[in-house]
């Protein structure tokens, strides 16, 4: 049986994140906040970190949780994440508890992981709290009008950076969060998205069985602050993985694997074009994005050759 067919046949049915969300049509991190519930299972406490899963899951006095479920500050996943995780072994070691496992997550946008929650996750990963890290990416702050964040791509318009005669949009760089992540030395980072939903599930149910701290980073395609359909979610997010912008792989132990091959990258404008975003940029801005998510694409070719030609050599 091939990877992909036991991760069907493994996955339960049932449902933890419940439909009559408030989630806007064609909403990227619920489909990805769904598939990273049912690959964790009811054995599972969430820390989750005010943001748009926060607003549409939550509204008082009703819950789309179906497992325990605390929302938190914008910047203090990752701490509460710990504070639990540590209680827990208090508690076995007690005999409060028994010693199933429990898996603890914390999940956050890109602003309360690579933005206002950095501190508080770097803190974590050093510290070696074994808890899965879930980073929703929707590539700005959307729940308070799409502001950017660090992980706004370069060129992209927001309230924040619009694009103008002078400045075409987002200036800077998308913030690398899983390479830094990955330089805590941590045992696995990977990156995810629920276009590609069996590689998703597989990556969940890898970093919960890990000892030690995970850190999973997920695009997930926003569909009110991108600028594009609601139908066309699953598609954008394809594209992303196709076009190199959004390189799908795994960190295990030091060792870089990409895990959603691409045998030759698709042209940046078939991504680009599609999203309102984007719809200022000139060829000469386009070019440079390209020459960048090149560079970005070989370099971990790079890194994959390398792991799979130490792994031959044993």
């Amino acid at each position: 049986m091939d990877q992909n067919a036991f991760v069907v046949k493994t996955l339960t049915k049932k449902e933890y994140f419940s439909a009559g969300h408030r989630a806007c049509a064609g909403c990227g991190e619920v489909l990805a906040v769904r598939l990273v519930q049912k690959a964790l299972g009811r054995n599972v406490i969430v820390a989750s970190a005010t943001g748009c899963m926060e607003i549409v899951s939550s509204p008082f006095p009703l819950t789309s949780w179906k497992v325990p479920w605390i929302h938190i500050a914008f910047e203090n996943a990752a701490a509460v994440a710990s504070g639990i995780e540590a209680g827990l072994k208090v508690l076995r070691r007690k005999g409060k508890i028994d010693s199933r496992k429990i898996t603890v997550a914390a999940m956050a946008g890109d602003g309360g992981t690579a933005d206002i929650g950095l501190q508080a996750l770097s803190g974590a990963l050093e510290r070696g709290h074994d808890f899965v890290f879930v980073c929703y990416d929707n590539e700005a702050y959307m729940n308070t009008g799409v502001q950017r964040s660090s992980s706004t791509p370069f060129g992209a318009s927001t309230m924040t950076s619009p694009a103008g005669s002078l400045w075409s949009g987002q200036m800077t760089w998308k913030k690398n969060m899983p390479a830094i992540a990955a330089a805590h030395g941590i045992p696995y980072v990977a990156t995810a998205c629920p276009s590609y939903p069996l590689d998703l599930i597989t990556k969940v149910k890898k970093a919960s069985a890990i000892d030690g701290p995970s850190y999973l980073h997920i695009l997930s395609v926003c569909p009110s602050g991108w600028g594009i359909p609601s139908d066309t979610t699953v598609k954008i997010g394809r594209l992303a993985v196709e076009s190199g912008i959004f390189p799908l792989y795994e960190i295990e132990n030091g060792k870089l694997q990409i895990t959603v091959a691409v045998e030759k990258l698709i042209p940046v404008e078939r991504y680009l074009q599609p999203q309102t975003r984007f719809r200022h940029l000139q060829p000469a801005t386009i070019a440079v994005i390209r020459e960048r998510v090149k560079q970005n694409w070989q370099e971990l070719l790079l890194q994959s050759n390398t792991t799979q030609k130490e792994d031959k050599n044993g």
